[in-house]
């Protein structure tokens, strides 16, 4: 796929809100600051599409984009942000999780996970929680240009070996970089193998 066309759709602010599309949705997921919607500018070729800060929690509400009048990106509310309430959390957690069970157009997740860093117990929750609902869902590994070669090796085969202790077949997995302009190709071609796979299903 190339992205010629994109559109803001709007912010809204519960999961009751977001008006049905009836197009292939994608939604972007991951811990705050991971980079959701640096991706979703780099993917788009935009670079003040999705808003984006150091800020951790920047996002605090369902961003919709629509790709080529074709399909929908929703830039998600980041997790596992501390400074942000105990409530404001749990408030965001139940509706994710609420829109991610019963959105009907919702043909992936893309979580993203920061490969620098060591595997972090909320990212393998939401694996899980992915398994459990039966949920499709593809991992970006982000910010893999802050390491050097070896050590991206090492965690790579580290994520590998720690999703093989409840997974028989490992999910999708795609390296990127926004900085070094690395997997953009690898997650379009995934988005067209998704887009087409959900239009033989109907």
């Amino acid at each position: 796929m190339k992205i010629r066309d994109v559109q803001f759709l709007g912010s809204f602010p519960k999961f009751s809100k977001i008006p049905i599309f009836d197009k292939p949705e994608f939604c972007f997921w991951g811990r705050s600051n991971v980079g959701k919607s640096s991706m979703i500018n780099y993917l788009c070729d935009r670079k003040d599409l999705a808003r984006t800060s150091s800020t951790p929690g920047k996002t605090i509400s369902f961003n919709l984009y629509q790709i080529n009048q074709e399909l929908t990106f929703v830039d998600l509310p980041g997790f596992g942000f501390a400074r942000v309430a105990k409530s404001v959390k749990e408030k965001w957690d139940g509706q994710i999780k609420h829109y991610i069970k019963e959105r009907k157009d919702l043909v992936c997740v893309f979580l993203l996970v920061d490969i620098s860093i060591p595997i972090q117990k909320n990212d393998l929750e939401k694996i899980n929680f992915f398994g459990d609902e039966q949920t499709p869902f593809c991992i970006i590994f982000t910010k893999s240009d802050r390491c050097k070669k070896l050590e991206l090796k090492k965690n790579i085969e580290t994520w590998e070996n720690k999703l093989l202790e409840k997974w028989e077949v490992l999910p999708p997995r795609i390296l990127s970089s926004v900085e070094k302009r690395i997997g953009k190709e690898e997650i379009l071609l995934e988005l067209d193998k998704i887009v087409a796979l959900s239009e033989q299903l109907e």
